[in-house]
C-alpha cells in the first residue's frame, strides 16, 4: 500500500474568506516503509498572511513573493498524491483548503476523488479519549523527540506525523530506507537500516532494570482499562 502523510501550512484558518494554502509537505511510506520520494512545495498566494499565523509558522510573506503559484504546482502535486492513502491530522483542514485552491484554480477533481483518506487526529482520538491528541502531546505520549519542531513546518510536520502514526497503529519508526539518502531540501537525512538481528547480543536485564519495568507495568495498569497486554497474558514480571 502507498501511503502519503500530508501536511500543509496557510495563510489563515478559513478558505472561505480567500485564504490561501502557502507550503505542503508529503512523506511517501510503501509497506510502512518510508521511501524517501518527498514532496515539498511552498506556494505563493493572493493575499497576505494573518499575523497570527505568520507566528505559528513562521513563513513571511517576503519569503513567498517569487514561489510558483498553485496553479503552476496542480498537475505535479496531484500526480503525486493520486491513488495513495493520505494520511492527515485534523484531515478536514487541510483536505478543505486543498479543494478550495483545486477549484478557485479550475481544476474540477477534488482530493478525495483520487486519494483515500485517513485522520490521524480522528485515530488518536479514538486510542486515546479525553486526552490531548495534538502532534506535541502525541510526541510526548510516545517518547518521539520533536525538540526541534519550533515553529510548525508542513514537510516536518509530515515527518514527525509520519513517526507519531506507525506507533499510533502499531508499528516501528525505524522502518526506513533500505538505502540512506537524503530529502530534497538537504536538510534532513533518512538514516540507513539494515537486517543485523542475528549478529545481534542478547543483554538481559539487571535486577534494577527489571524492577523498574515492573514498576511501570503497574502503572500502565492503572492507566488503561483492562491491564496491560502483560498482566493479561501472566507475563513474568519478577
Amino acid at each position: 500500500m502507498r501511503q502519503i502523510i500530508l501536511d500543509t501550512e496557510t495563510t489563515g484558518l478559513e478558505p472561505s474568506q480567500g485564504h490561501n494554502v502557502i507550503e505542503i509537505g508529503c512523506v511517501e511510506m510503501i509497506k510502512r516503509r518510508l521511501t524517501g520520494n518527498n514532496y515539498h512545495q511552498y506556494i505563493k498566494p493572493d493575499r497576505d498572511s494573518d499575523e497570527e499565523a505568520i507566528r505559528i509558522h513562521g513563513i513571511t510573506n517576503e519569503f513567498l513573493a517569487d514561489k510558483p503559484k498553485f496553479r503552476d504546482i496542480t498537475a505535479d502535486f496531484l500526480e503525486y498524491i493520486r491513488g495513495a492513502e493520505l494520511i492527515i491530522h485534523n484531515a478536514p483542514f487541510d483536505i478543505g483548503f486543498l479543494n478550495a485552491e483545486l477549484k478557485r484554480n479550475g481544476c474540477d477533481e477534488k482530493v478525495e476523488d483520487i486519494c483515500s483518506i485517513v485522520d490521524s487526529l480522528a485515530l488518536a482520538r479514538r486510542k486515546h479519549p479525553g486526552q490531548k491528541n495534538n502532534l506535541n502531546a502525541l510526541c510526548r505520549r510516545y517518547g518521539i523527540d520533536n525538540s526541534h519542531r519550533e515553529l510548525h513546518g508542513a514537510l516536518l510536520d509530515s515527518e514527525i506525523l509520519a513517526d507519531v502514526y506507525l506507533l499510533l497503529t502499531g508499528g516501528q519508526t525505524n522502518l526506513l530506507l533500505a538505502e540512506e539518502t537524503g530529502s530534497d531540501n538537504g536538510d534532513i537525512s533518512i538514516r540507513k537500516l539494515t537486517n543485523t538481528a542475528s549478529h545481534l547480543a542478547v543483554i538481559m536485564p539487571s535486577e534494577q532494570e527489571s524492577a523498574a519495568h515492573a514498576d511501570f507495568v503497574v502503572l500502565l495498569d492503572k492507566k488503561t482499562e483492562g491491564g496491560s497486554l502483560y498482566t493479561q497474558q501472566g507475563a513474568d514480571l519478577s
